[in-house]
């Protein structure tokens, strides 16, 4: 939970360095960025097969222009993909930002907007209160959902012309948790009750949110116009209460990932649209500080990325639903990770997904505020063959994310929770991946050697170079 909130800086552009395969033994070639077309954007249509010589990705970093309210107010950002308008949606606090990219430029030039939930747009209750933001898009229809948390439920509305205007919404189902809300969506499972729609809008929506003892999650079958009742997902003899956000794969079952259910990390799925649920632990992959997340390929493959309690990175895969789970691999190792915090994870085709997160070399505690500091930087690790092998991208490579600690321990920590507890990621229709992640060192922060600052600046990486995560838009040769 983020605290209460109500309602001058440049571009940043920087490609990313590029390091080893964090697991296994295949190299790639060195970064080269694409020069996108605007009508094909990343890649050309002509799939390729992915050779140890297969350009490894890069990425440029867009921040928010410092004329947008709450520019700086960014901590904990949702990110999503309009794959019909091939527009981003970014949302921290209580704003909500539209970007279109023109890629007749390298890098592409991109145009943000404000376009928060307000009575002025059709949203009475958007943008006048929030103890967390959350925002999601289907990719498949382009509706996006805006989400304020109130403490019993949210205050939540939907876009279906990327902010221009906005419909109320119930906001989530009854009971529901004070904390830690997260909205996701997909096709509906054809098992259980409530397989079909009851409206146009084709897809399941879930709402869940967490309390101290247990999460719910409630299931809305007209749109996100109104939710079912809420549903327990565990208890505290299954799961800490904490979870991440929920994804949902392209069979219908939805992924609800979780930091601590016993001696692991699991994963808490639903194949009956959010009638039951059923925790799947992670073995090997010890509880952590961090949120983990989950990516699910375009044939079902799960991408469980996580910081364990080493505090280092990792990844696990599943081929069947979370039942059964590969070894885990370390992830950030050409680059010396010992820290990392705030995994987030996206997948594209079945056997190409990317996690991100923020690292740094540096080990010991990151959140001694008094005595850490590690330099930390936004790195992308990326998988074309189903997670056998991963290769890592610094993103940030000449612009810190943060130096010093981050505090992971909520409102009992200090200056250092600038960040706040998670970031974002999505893909576009190309197969491009976009992060959203605030950016705490900005500024005079950059250039100072002592690197004093804690900003939370609305920042986007977005892939600009290399194979994107769908082979039907690879570049030929």
């Amino acid at each position: 939970m983020r605290s209460l909130s109500f309602r001058p800086l440049p571009t940043v552009l920087a490609l990313g360095a590029v390091g080893v395969l964090a697991a296994g033994s295949l190299g790639l070639g060195g970064a080269q960025a694409a020069t996108p077309s605007v009508r094909d954007g990343l890649h050309g249509k002509h799939p390729r097969t992915v050779t140890a010589t297969t350009t490894a990705p890069t990425f440029t970093t867009y921040a928010a222009p410092s004329s947008l309210s709450g520019a700086n107010d960014a901590g904990e950002p949702s990110i999503g993909d309009n794959w019909k308008s091939h527009t981003t949606m970014y949302q921290a606090g209580l704003s909500t930002f539209s970007v279109n990219w023109n890629d007749s430029t390298s890098p592409a030039t991109p145009t943000w907007k404000d376009v928060s939930a307000s009575a002025a747009n059709g949203c009475p209750q958007g943008s006048t209160v929030s103890l967390d933001p959350i925002l999601f898009t289907d990719h498949q229809t382009g509706r996006t959902f805006e989400s304020q948390l109130t403490g019993v439920d949210s205050f939540t509305c939907t876009t279906d012309d990327d902010g221009a205007s906005w419909l109320p919404s119930t906001g989530g189902g009854i009971p529901s948790g004070v904390d830690h809300q997260t909205i996701g969506g997909g096709p509906f499972s054809a098992n259980g009750v409530g397989a079909l729609p009851i409206s146009s809008y084709p897809n399941a929506v879930y709402y869940c949110s967490q309390d101290i003892a247990t999460a719910f999650c409630a299931v809305s079958r007209d749109g996100g116009t109104t939710f079912g009742p809420g549903v327990p997902t565990y208890s505290l003899l299954d799961c800490a209460g904490l979870h991440g956000h929920i994804k949902v794969g392209p069979d219908g079952t939805a992924y609800l990932p979780n930091k601590s259910c016993g001696d692991t990390q699991a994963v808490v799925t639903s194949g009956d649209n959010g009638t039951t649920w059923t925790v799947h632990n992670v073995p090997g992959v010890t509880p952590g500080d961090n949120d983990p997340s989950v990516g699910i390929g375009s044939k079902g493959t799960v991408y469980f990325g996580y910081s364990d309690a080493s505090g280092k990175p990792g990844v696990a895969v599943s081929h069947d639903k979370g039942a059964t789970w590969s070894a885990p691999k370390t992830l950030g190792s050409s680059f010396g990770i010992q820290n990392a915090v705030f995994p987030t994870v996206v997948a594209g085709d079945d056997d190409r997904a990317a996690v991100a997160y923020l690292g740094t070399p540096t080990g010991g505690n990151y959140q001694d505020e008094a005595n850490f500091h590690g330099e930390w930087h936004l790195y992308i690790d990326t998988t074309y063959d189903g997670g056998q092998t991963w290769t890592t991208t610094d993103a940030t490579p000449n612009d810190p994310v943060q130096v010093g600690s981050i505090c992971t321990g909520g409102t009992t920590c200090g200056n250092d929770r600038n960040l706040l507890d998670f970031i974002d990621s999505t893909v576009d229709s190309q197969g491009r991946v976009l992060v959203g992640f605030a950016d705490g060192c900005i500024n005079a922060c950059v250039s100072d050697p002592q690197h004093q600052g804690r900003a939370a600046y609305a920042t986007i990486a977005r892939q600009s170079g290399g194979l994107g995560l769908f082979a039907a838009y690879d570049p030929v040769g």
